[in-house]
């Protein structure tokens, strides 16, 4: 990619346009929590996801974009190239939140995929190659397990249907839900799903804010994403025997959360890394009868595990299930996985964009991994894949207090708006 820059398009970038677009996104589902922090709980599929599917799509026809959908609810919103025959630039991110979320996660990267693409248009810089912004369904999977389940049905991980029967909390299945979203959606037009007529996307950029600490703290503006790490989820369930709890002896109870204590402690010790690189989690405990004065019949918790060497992924993982049937005393045990992605290193072409604009611009950049996964993981068989990475306060994401500064958005955004408009005219 040519160390140049356009000076149009640059300043084509609205700080506080892209601004105030996040703000108002942050109003549907946002909250403020006991801190005063503005948080967001917006979950796919809701009527708060509706409704900021709509506020999207009303700024790109007001910008000239015109919007789609296929049958996983995947958002797209196409500028046209001078040659619509050639295979499009995708850019985007996600529109739903974690539960208690913050403002930037996801969201960003699809109003700075707007925000670059009106820019190019308002600067007049044609490009040769379409560019479509897209809004991928669920990728937190906050509201239904696993995540990034548009972008997996789009590139064909796993088949469209493969979700329908999982449950949200309120016992809601995802493929009811989708059908109600997409009848909402019924005046959008239509587009196939995934790949069509064999043309892949040309490349793939998602913008997105670090979710980490690396870039703030080396002083830099923009981060060139070189992979991603590998994610596999877990779920176990232990069985026991519900008892009363005052008149039950201890050696005669078949505790569910007694046997759920000795499994995480022998994860622990499975997991245990000197060099702090693997990520293992329990976050997510369920249970019943939940009752202060009853012995638990049955526990449920979440197993998240990463690491960015396939080497240690695999062999961890597959060894969980062993561990926890070896930890049960008393109870029987169910480990079933939920999401397993492989580590991601991205081809070249997309980061060595983003380093070329970032110093044309001159801005600090580093190259690092993601230590989250995104809905990239799943574009990188298609295409050339990258992200870009802008920073955040403390590290902090998936919590209310999540902020990056409204200039570091808006460089995260001119940089985007440059690597479109070298990757759409290549």
């Amino acid at each position: 990619m040519p160390d140049t820059v356009a000076p149009n398009l640059v300043a084509a970038v609205s700080e506080a346009r892209q601004w105030q677009r996040l703000m108002e996104m942050g109003e549907l589902g946002g909250f403020r929590d006991a801190d005063g922090h503005w948080g967001v709980n917006r979950a796919c599929l809701t009527d708060n996801d509706r409704k900021s599917r709509r506020l999207l799509i009303r700024w790109a026809a007001e910008a000239g974009l015109t919007a789609s959908i296929d049958q996983l609810g995947n958002l797209f919103l196409r500028h046209e190239g001078t040659d619509p025959t050639l295979a499009p630039v995708l850019t985007g991110s996600h529109m739903d939140s974690q539960p208690a979320g913050g403002r930037f996660d996801g969201i960003w990267g699809v109003i700075a995929g707007l925000e670059a693409v009106q820019a190019l248009r308002e600067a007049g810089v044609s490009t040769k190659r379409p560019i479509e912004v897209v809004a991928w369904t669920n990728e937190e999977g906050g509201r239904y397990a696993p995540g990034c389940m548009g972008s997996m049905a789009y590139a064909g991980y796993r088949p469209p249907e493969t979700w329908d029967a999982v449950l949200d909390k309120e016992g809601i299945p995802f493929g009811q839900a989708l059908a109600e979203h997409l009848k909402s959606e019924a005046d959008i037009p239509r587009r196939p799903l995934g790949v069509v007529e064999g043309t892949a996307p040309f490349a793939y950029v998602e913008a997105h804010i670090e979710q980490g600490p690396t870039l703030e703290s080396q002083d830099a503006d923009i981060g060139i994403v070189t992979g991603i790490q590998g994610s596999r989820w877990f779920l176990v369930e232990i069985t026991g025997k519900s008892d009363h709890a005052g008149t039950t002896p201890v050696g005669l109870r078949k505790d569910a959360v007694q046997d759920m204590v000795r499994a995480i402690n022998a994860l622990n010790t499975l997991m245990h890394d000197p060099t702090d690189t693997l990520r293992f989690t329990v976050a997510s405990i369920e249970v019943l009868p939940n009752s202060s004065n009853s012995v638990a019949q049955t526990v449920r918790f979440t197993i998240d595990l990463r690491h960015p060497d396939n080497s240690i992924l695999q062999p961890r993982g597959n060894a969980i299930e062993g561990v926890v049937q070896s930890a049960m005393r008393y109870c029987t045990a169910k480990v079933i996985e939920r999401f397993h992605a492989t580590p991601t290193v991205f081809h070249p072409m997309v980061p060595n964009a983003v380093e070329a604009a970032a110093r044309a611009q001159g801005l600090r950049a580093i190259r690092l991994p993601s230590g989250a996964f995104h809905d990239a993981q799943f574009m990188h068989p298609l295409c050339p894949t990258g992200m870009i990475f802008v920073p955040c306060r403390g590290g902090v994401s998936h919590h209310p207090s999540e902020y990056s500064e409204p200039s570091e958005l808006a460089a995260g955004a001119r940089v985007l708006a440059q690597v479109l408009n070298d990757l759409a005219n290549s």
